[in-house]
């Protein structure tokens, strides 16, 4: 059994290469309906959704953690501790069902997997030349749902203007690109915290993480002699070998 999920999460075939596409459309999906589930008002259907999601993803656990070649690394991965809490708040969502927000984290982690993207490489030229910029974008979502998922977890309960998942995104996309229109303010004390670190540590995140999607840190460019792919926007000798490179710019060569 191991050896066949080894294939599956790892192998070359078109089965495997479906396989794990297809575990990152049902993570596209499931935060789809975490945001829907917030605004409206928890019934039956939902959750017996609740309950088919957490079956998945502790099927999920189960057969990562089995075919992990050190099984307690595996457990201590933040990818894998966010899956334990999103399925415990599946399980028991009267007492944290908001927290299973943290379900977007595993959309990072399967982007950055290297069979997915050599896949995707291979599959998509667009996505072979805009690799980088794609990468930040995910990289800046994943952030804003985080955060997002914070002040929901925090506020839902305490402030009133807080009343589902959109507000507190509303919240959150104002607050990191310090628009502040007022309508949604924090009445609390933990509530005024947790917007003081939002600006002070999120604003410089969430700039520069737009920054490297419109202007990435790193441009593709082979060097002649070494081969290194990557370099700074404006250098002029490859770093690893020292030759001169002409890198095309906005301005001159």
């Amino acid at each position: 059994m191991r050896e066949r999920l080894k294939k599956l999460y790892y192998g070359e075939t078109r089965a495997a290469r479906v396989f794990r596409f297809g575990l990152l459309a049902f993570d596209l999906i499931t935060v789809l309906f975490f945001v829907l589930s917030s605004a409206v008002e928890p019934s039956g259907v939902w959750y017996a959704a609740d309950y088919l999601i957490a079956f998945l993803l502790v099927v999920d656990y189960v057969a990562r953690a089995i075919v992990a070649n050190r099984f307690w690394r595996f457990v201590g991965q933040f990818t894998s501790i966010a899956d334990l809490i999103v399925i415990a708040s599946l399980i028991a969502p009267a007492i944290i069902q908001n927290l299973a927000f943290l379900r977007v984290v595993r959309m990072l982690r399967l982007l950055r997997s290297y069979h997915l993207l050599r896949e995707l490489r291979d599959m998509s030229s667009w996505f072979k030349r805009n690799e980088a910029v794609v990468e930040s974008a995910t990289n800046l979502l994943v952030f804003v749902f985080v955060v997002t998922a914070i002040v929901y977890v925090l506020e839902g309960e305490r402030n009133p203007n807080i009343d589902n998942y959109m507000d507190a995104l509303y919240f959150t996309v104002a607050t990191l690109t310090t628009t502040g229109f007022g309508d949604i303010t924090m009445t609390d004390t933990s509530g005024r915290v947790l917007s003081v670190v939002i600006m002070v540590v999120g604003v410089g995140l969430f700039l520069r993480l737009v920054q490297t999607i419109f202007r990435p840190v790193k441009v593709a460019f082979p060097c002649p002699d070494c081969g290194l792919r990557r370099h700074d926007p404006d250098a002029v000798h490859c770093k690893h070998c020292g030759r001169i490179i002409k890198i095309l710019t906005e301005g001159e060569w």
